[in-house]
């Protein structure tokens, strides 16, 4: 019964990190036969006096092609079948995140690793993740080597809850 399987919601927006997260987050359902739920957050960015030539439409609709070029390329990487559930949501990331998360039984987010004045500056998804979750969240660094189909949950990454 699907309902049986635990849930697992990861963050994916095409970068390096997101898609190291899903990696993980495709081997940790192998492993558990957990579901999966890819979720790509688009929005307007909060901007004052600016006007962005694209149309809210077409950013959904981007948001879509990455999402599915990633799970798509993700799973042919790992050689999985593992079927991967996939929403965009129009909202910020971490709220889309903790949003979708709500009914979830692990959230997995890759980390950007921008550091320093920037991260402070501008935030950081997988930090206000791990501290407002209602689930634990994995935040899974990625590996020097980049794209490598073996990295899964005994690679890095850890549960973090505050």
């Amino acid at each position: 019964m699907i309902e049986d399987k635990p849930r697992v919601v990861v963050g994916v927006d095409g970068s390096p990190g997101s898609r190291a997260a899903l990696r993980w987050a495709l081997r940790y359902a192998e492993l558990s036969d957990a579901r999966i739920t890819a979720v790509i957050a688009c929005g307007w960015p909060a901007l004052i006096d600016l006007t962005l030539p694209m149309q809210e439409d077409d950013i959904a609709a981007n948001a879509k092609r990455e999402l599915t070029k990633t799970v798509d390329e993700t799973r042919a990487l790992l050689a999985t079948r593992v079927p991967v559930e996939r929403k965009v949501v129009r909202d910020h990331a971490a709220r889309a995140l903790l949003d979708e998360a709500q009914d979830a039984d692990l959230l997995v987010v890759g980390h950007r690793g921008h550091g320093g004045f920037a991260e402070a500056l501008l935030g950081s998804v997988s930090r206000h993740c791990v501290h407002h979750a209602p689930c634990p969240v994995v935040v899974v660094h990625q590996t020097p080597g980049g794209d490598r189909a073996q990295d899964g949950p005994s690679q890095r990454g850890g549960v973090a809850r505050e």
